[in-house]
């Protein structure tokens, strides 16, 4: 967009240069006016009456009558309002010119421009992989000038660490000095750059730091993924279980994540001879009652919506159960159990309490939308049977 904006500005001040240049190069020498000039004219031809006049060429009365003719015309022509006054002002003329000029510019650029586009084209065009090195090369190149930013070399290190080159990001890293030791997933990403530059060995360094990360954060994913890595390499399979399930546990299920770490779970309880993982035992505890709706939103409903009764652990985001219904007459039962589970490692039978709402959605998706019909979340005791939830909501 400046690119674009400055070279405009610049021709726009030459335009104004090249027409306001005779107000601010005014000619040396006046120049005459149509008034002086019909003076002139005329003053010629009264001289030249007058000599025929003297030659006898005219006679008295016929002089006296062109000279009266002359005069007459004389008076009017030099009675008109001199040129060189129209001019007015050169100060205001000047202002007015440079106020139209840039108006109409204005005008011509917004109405046939597209300002908007060009900046959007602008931000759309991709970065390539010689400008992200010239920018974490000139990044580099500041923090050398500045040794003590600690928070810079950890910012420098990742950047190494996204373009693979993991030689200097392990160097960054170690230049971050305490800036890492708070912070649980850059003593993982640490741990992890050293692993690769030891080809795979956590010995060492790379084992205290993922340790030390699990300790500020026991469910940090890669800290989590490390050391079931590191405890699989050294065939210990049982810890590598432990690590794996406890990763397990966090990830939405039916992912290739959550389908590549049960691999490596099910590999490494071969490898280690360990019996395979029991099936959770499907309970019938869990939460159910009845759903109502208040009267002026009951206009709201259409045919093909999706009632859904969603149960979450309180604090959390992701629902531990969720029922799909079409909607029907009011009340409604509902029964949320083991059955409806989202992952098979959180069920709401083991939790002593769940947060449950009702909404009702046009589309049935997952993400909540403007519009839906809501209930506000009550925190319920596991093993309550008549919960009674009521829509009173629309989602802004």
């Amino acid at each position: 967009m400046t690119s674009f904006l400055i070279p405009a500005l610049l021709l726009l001040i030459l335009v104004l240069v090249l027409l306001l240049r005779p107000f601010f190069f005014p000619a040396k020498e006046s120049a005459t006016s149509r008034r002086q000039m019909n003076a002139a004219i005329y003053r010629e031809e009264l001289d030249k009456l007058e000599a025929d006049r003297l030659s006898g060429a005219v006679d008295a009365a016929n002089y006296e009558q062109a000279h009266a003719e002359m005069r007459q015309r004389l008076f009017q022509d030099t009675d008109e309002a001199d040129d060189l006054a129209v001019l007015g002002s050169p100060k205001k003329t000047i202002i007015g010119i440079c106020i139209f000029v840039v108006l109409l510019s204005a005008g011509f650029y917004f109405f046939l421009g597209d300002a908007p586009r060009i900046a959007e084209k602008n931000a759309e065009r991709p970065m390539t992989q010689e400008s992200v090195e010239k920018m974490v090369a000139e990044f580099a190149a500041k923090m050398e000038k500045e040794p003590n930013n600690l928070q810079g070399w950890a910012m420098l290190a990742r950047s190494y660490r996204i373009l693979g080159r993991n030689a200097e990001a392990e160097k960054a890293y170690a230049r971050a000095g305490s800036f890492v030791d708070a912070d649980p997933q850059l003593l993982a990403d640490y741990a992890d750059v050293l692993a690769e530059n030891a080809n795979g060995n956590f010995a060492g360094k790379p084992l205290q730091l993922i340790n030390k990360a699990l300790a500020l954060d026991p469910n940090n994913l890669l800290a989590l993924w490390l050391s079931g890595t590191a405890a699989f390499n050294a065939q210990n399979y049982k810890a590598a279980v432990q690590s794996w399930e406890k990763l397990a546990k966090q990830l939405p299920p039916d992912t290739d994540e959550a389908r590549a770490i049960s691999a490596s779970i099910a590999e490494a309880r071969s490898k280690g001879g360990l019996a395979p993982a029991s099936a959770p035992v499907i309970s019938d505890k869990g939460v159910s009652g009845q759903i109502d709706i208040a009267p002026d939103l009951k206009s709201n409903i259409k045919a093909g919506d999706v009632l859904m009764v969603i149960a979450r652990k309180p604090g959390e985001r992701m629902p531990v159960a969720v029922l799909k219904t079409p909607v029907t007459a009011f009340p409604i039962s509902f029964v949320l159990n083991d059955a409806l589970a989202m992952s098979p490692n959180a069920l709401i039978s083991q939790l002593p309490e769940v947060s449950v709402e009702v909404r009702i959605s046009k589309t049935g998706m997952a993400m909540p939308e403007s519009g839906d019909l809501i209930s506000t979340p009550q925190t319920i005791k596991v093993g309550t049977t008549n919960t009674c939830l009521k829509i009173d909501q629309v989602r802004p």
